[in-house]
C-alpha cells in the first residue's frame, strides 16, 4: 500500500536575518535623527540636512525590509511586531521635532500620534486572532507622510540658503505643507477604516463562535 506522502514543513526563519536588522538599525536612527533636526532649535542647516539624510535611510529601509522578507519568506513574529514600531517611532520624532521647531502645529502632531499609536497597538494586540492586511489607502497615507515630512525636515526657510534657493525653498515648504495636509486626512481616513476593518472581522468571528 502507497503511503501518501507527507509534504514537508518548512523551517521557521530564524529572527537573526537581514530584514529585521534594517528594521532595528530604523529604531537605532531615531534618537539620531531627533538629536539632529534639534540641533540649535532646529536652525542648524547642516544638522537639518544631517536630519534629512537620516529620515530618508530610514525610510528607504522599511521599505526594502519588507520586500526582502516577503520575497525571501523571511517574515518573522518579531518583524511583525517590530516593523510597525519602528515606522511609528522615525515619523512620530518627525511630527515632535518639527512641533517644537514651530514648522507643525501642536494639534497636528497630537491627533496623527493618537491615530498611529492606537492603530498599531490595536493590530498588535489582535496579532493573532484577526489578519489586518495593510490596505491601499495606508500604503497612500505613508507615503505622503514621508513626503511631506521628509520635506519640512530639510532647513527649506534657511535664511543663510544661497539667494538662488530662496524662492525654491519656499515654494518647496509649502508645498510640504499643502502634503502634511493631505497626509493628516489620509490618516484619519485610514484609521476610520482600519476600526471598520477589525470591528467586522471581530464581529464575523463572534458570528461564526470562534471568538
Amino acid at each position: 500500500m502507497t503511503q501518501p506522502e507527507v509534504e514537508p514543513v518548512s523551517p521557521r526563519p530564524s529572527n537573526l536575518n537581514l530584514p529585521n536588522v534594517l528594521t532595528t538599525l530604523r529604531i537605532v536612527l531615531v534618537p539620531f535623527f531627533g538629536a539632529a533636526l534639534l540641533v540649535d532649535g532646529g536652525d542648524s542647516g547642516t544638522w537639518r540636512t544631517v536630519a534629512w539624510v537620516i529620515f530618508f535611510v530610514a525610510m528607504a529601509t522599511d521599505k526594502i525590509d519588507g520586500d526582502i522578507a516577503r520575497a525571501r519568506n523571511l517574515v518573522t513574529d518579531f518583524g511583525k511586531i517590530a516593523d510597525p514600531i519602528a515606522d511609528k517611532a522615525i515619523t512620530g520624532m518627525a511630527f515632535i521635532g518639527l512641533s517644537i521647531v514651530g514648522e507643525v502645529w501642536w494639534w497636528v502632531t497630537i491627533l496623527v500620534l493618537l491615530r498611529e499609536w492606537s492603530v498599531t497597538l490595536l493590530r498588535l494586540s489582535v496579532l493573532k486572532r484577526v489578519v489586518i492586511a495593510a490596505a491601499d489607502l495606508g500604503k497612500l497615507k505613508t507615503t505622503v507622510q514621508g513626503l511631506a515630512l521628509g520635506l519640512l525636515v530639510l532647513p527649506l526657510l534657511d535664511p543663510d540658503l544661497p539667494s538662488w534657493l530662496e524662492t525654491p525653498g519656499e515654494v518647496l515648504f509649502y508645498v510640504a505643507q499643502v502634503l502634511l495636509a493631505v497626509a493628516v486626512a489620509l490618516t484619519l481616513w485610514s484609521g476610520a477604516e482600519f476600526y471598520r476593518g477589525v470591528w467586522r472581522q471581530r464581529h464575523e468571528l463572534r458570528g461564526s463562535g470562534k471568538s
